[in-house]
């Protein structure tokens, strides 16, 4: 979160929303919560128990009874980000740096020079010469396009995010409820999902507004905000979370290829301004990012595949 801070103020940018998040749970999970929290206090994170009336005078459009007798953590310095005005703004922020951006333009290869890797090329026959390729590729760092000694084996999973218009809702803050998460967007519509939830639906799906899942979750969000009650999703997306095979994030060179490097991960919106800066000073050969030493791709790559 500090990083997105200063993201913003660099770039002058309007994507990310510091408004705090309110955090409780449901009797099952409340000593984990108290020791998540309890643990954060002590690494000196910005982070304090309140009551539920506090909490109310934060988010006046809560129910009550949504919170019942748990406990409430406030998270003062956290906040949302706008995805869409984001990437933008980065984007614009590179271009004006000199970066040529290419875009709807699928990568079909890696170009090599022994075991170096030189740069790629495209669908429409284009090469793009590089000292150092970077594989962000989320979910499709295992894509087929690239060849096995440059793949992260990927376990990535499926989620629902549901756009409800909420004219009659007070909220300015991230929830992270029992029921779902829910927080505002710039379209003036309220997001609802559970980050935890893990749907059958494949990338493939027909996602639609209408659909049974969208709405149960509409539903969840109205025991939380009563004013939902008669709400229907407004529009649905489908989320593919970019999960390595182990779960944690990949980042680094793959043992025994020069002139790559990944950076794969779960909450990479959120992580990005954090990772981005440790990666670049990697890449700019400033040493290597301590912070990074336990997430480096060689654990998730059979000893023939990094070797190769």
């Amino acid at each position: 979160m500090a990083a997105h801070r200063l993201l913003v103020k660099e770039l002058n940018g309007d994507w990310y929303h510091g408004s705090g998040c309110l955090e409780w749970r449901s009797p099952a999970g409340r000593d984990a919560h108290v020791t998540n929290v309890e643990r954060l206090l002590r690494w000196g994170y910005n982070a304090r128990w309140i009551t539920a009336d506090q909490a109310l005078s934060l988010a006046p459009s809560i129910a009550p009874a949504a919170i019942g007798d748990a406990p409430v953590a406030l998270f003062p310095e956290e906040g949302w980000v706008d995805t869409a005005s984001y990437v933008r703004g980065l984007l614009a922020a590179a271009l004006t740096l000199g970066a040529t951006v290419v875009t709807k333009t699928r990568v079909t290869g890696a170009e090599w020079a022994g075991q170096k890797v030189v740069g790629v090329r495209t669908e429409n026959g284009a090469t793009y010469p590089a000292d150092t390729v970077v594989n962000c590729m989320g979910r499709w760092a295992d894509d087929p396009v690239l060849p096995e000694a440059l793949r992260i084996p990927m376990d990535p999973s499926y989620g629902l995010l549901v756009f409800v218009q909420a004219p009659d809702v007070q909220l300015d803050r991230v929830l992270f409820t029992p029921r779902c998460h829910i927080r505002p967007d710039t379209s003036g519509r309220l997001l609802v999902c559970k980050n935890d939830a893990i749907h059958t639906l494949g990338p493939d799906a027909v996602i639609h507004a209408a659909m049974p899942e969208a709405n149960d979750l509409v539903r969840e969000a109205s025991r939380v905000l009563p004013a939902l009650a008669s709400a229907k999703a407004d529009e649905v997306r489908l989320g593919i979370r970019a999960i390595p095979a182990d779960g944690l994030p990949a980042i680094g060179p793959i043992p025994g290829v020069d002139g790559y490097y990944v950076a794969i991960m779960h909450s990479g919106v959120t992580l990005a301004p954090a990772i981005g800066s440790m990666v670049a000073a990697e890449l700019l050969d400033e040493g290597p990012e301590a912070a990074l030493a336990m997430f480096r791709p060689g654990r998730l790559l059979s000893s023939e595949i990094a070797q190769a």
